[in-house]
């Protein structure tokens, strides 16, 4: 039974984490090429050279002592992200919505104590929150204020679409969606809905959530299906640059809509997880192959990239 599940899997196209592994991850994937994708602070000083839009940088927190310049450091910013540099799946990261005499607003409404929140700070500098368990640095960044587009199939958060890309081209993407569940956070494992966007249309398709294919956002009832994506192209010109940026063949471009700057490079992912096949209801070992197979002159550049995976995964 099982063995024939596995069967019915592979003639589907679907990649599983074994040969995900093994043949993408480990063959395209040099080591040495990691800290750029799992540091964000070295993904930022890459993005600015390869002139790839970021979420602003206000201030990166080094070691414990600077913490007590946190009053001064935060002077005048009423909306602001704290996240570990090196962190990994949402952990760590605080949304600072607003901030009033008691403290600072986190995005669900909940208010943060500046003791707590340099506690905090604290713990993300002591490696809590970091891949390795090892000393890390803090960021505060400009707060994502998310272009409407998924307003109706939002619970607060700021949505964010993740593009996975093989020698430059992008191969399938979703758009995650925070739900009450997710607490506001963008993350499948926290909760949160991924559908599916068709790279040739730009358009959401099938979404999932723990697992079960959905129709419509638990939380506000709206259909998550047919959303057009604005700025498609943009996006995915910068997630076929990102390969170079970075020197990885097989990655997770993770990207964001501001509402005023347009599309923005949140991270990457050297280890993009598998999900997004059941959110577009179609197989990544397919696509792989069909990239292997294309013709040399598409990786002339990124554009010509985009172009064709466009036509050849037009859903």
């Amino acid at each position: 039974m099982i063995f024939s599940a596995i069967r019915a899997l592979k003639e589907k196209g679907v990649l599983g984490m074994n040969r995900r592994n093994a043949e993408y991850i480990m063959r395209h994937n040099p080591r040495a090429a990691f800290p750029r994708v799992d540091d964000k602070v070295l993904t930022k000083r890459l993005a600015e050279e390869y002139q790839i839009p970021t979420p602003r940088l206000y201030h990166v927190f080094h070691h414990h002592g600077a913490i007590q310049d946190l009053e001064s450091i935060l002077d005048g910013l009423r909306e602001f992200v704290v996240k570990p540099a090196r962190g990994t799946g949402g952990s760590g990261i605080i949304l600072v919505m607003n901030r009033n005499s008691e403290g600072f607003v986190k995005s669900g409404g909940e208010v943060l104590s500046r003791e707590n929140l340099a506690y905090h700070i604290g713990s993300i500098l002591s490696g809590i929150y970091s891949l390795e368990g090892l000393e890390d640095r803090a960021l505060i960044e400009a707060l994502i204020i998310p272009d409407p587009v998924f307003d109706e199939v939002t619970y607060q958060g700021v949505p964010d679409i993740r593009v996975v890309v093989y020698r430059g081209v992008p191969l399938m993407a979703m758009v995650r969606l925070p739900t009450r569940t997710s607490d506001g956070k963008a993350n499948l494992h926290r909760g949160a809905i991924g559908a599916g966007i068709g790279i040739g249309s730009g358009t959401t398709v099938t979404a999932v959530h723990r697992s079960l294919v959905i129709t419509h956002h638990p939380d506000t009832g709206h259909p998550v299906s047919g959303i057009q994506v604005p700025h498609w192209n943009e996006m995915l010109l910068i997630a076929a640059r990102a390969c170079k940026m970075t020197g990885l063949g097989y990655l997770g471009v993770d990207l964001v809509i501001d509402r005023e700057r347009g599309p923005l490079l949140l991270e990457m992912n050297a280890r993009p997880g598998l999900a997004i096949q059941m959110a577009n209801r179609a197989g990544l070992a397919t696509r792989l192959e069909q990239v292997e197979k294309a013709p040399l002159n598409i990786f002339d550049s990124p554009e010509t990239r985009v172009s064709w995976a466009m036509k050849s995964f037009p859903s």
